[in-house]
């Protein structure tokens, strides 16, 4: 299976739901809508397979947006993007770092930000290098 994206997902405020959407516009400064946006972490990625193992692991079912990531992936291996290019749709993001759980993760099931912890489940933050349009769909290649 190719990389693609799986998912989609812009924070409109802060402690609110993230609402899912089929294509979202990324600029310099990251998702066009998103709150809370820092330099350093201008986009957010999961895989969908390591949510499934989490999921797995604690017995829960949580939507992937209780991660409050921005894009959800699947067939692709995220920590090994770390310090990479990738392309999505339009857009070139350079994967800066593993995205640290919050405490935050525990008020929605106990235990969550633990197992976010080990082999980059949390994800990976980025920062855009080529702006453009992402889609439900699109590939995702490392360069």
């Amino acid at each position: 299976m190719s990389a693609r994206v799986a998912g989609l997902a812009v924070k409109t405020g802060h402690r609110q739901p993230l609402e899912e959407a089929e294509t979202v516009e990324i600029e310099e400064t990251g998702i066009v809508g998103n709150v809370g946006q820092s330099d350093r972490r201008r986009v957010t990625l999961l895989s969908r397979e390591q949510w499934e193992q989490v999921q797995s692991e604690l017995s829960m079912d949580l939507p992937w947006t209780t991660r409050r990531a921005n894009i959800l992936v699947e067939g692709m291996d995220l920590g090994a993007t770390l310090g990479k290019t990738i392309s999505i749709g339009d857009v070139q993001l350079r994967v800066k770092g593993e995205t640290h759980p919050c405490g935050l993760m525990d008020t929605y099931f106990e235990g969550l930000c633990q197992a976010l912890v080990p082999e980059c489940r949390g994800g990976v933050h980025a920062r855009v290098l080529g702006t453009g349009k992402v889609s439900l769909g699109d590939t995702i290649s490392v360069e």
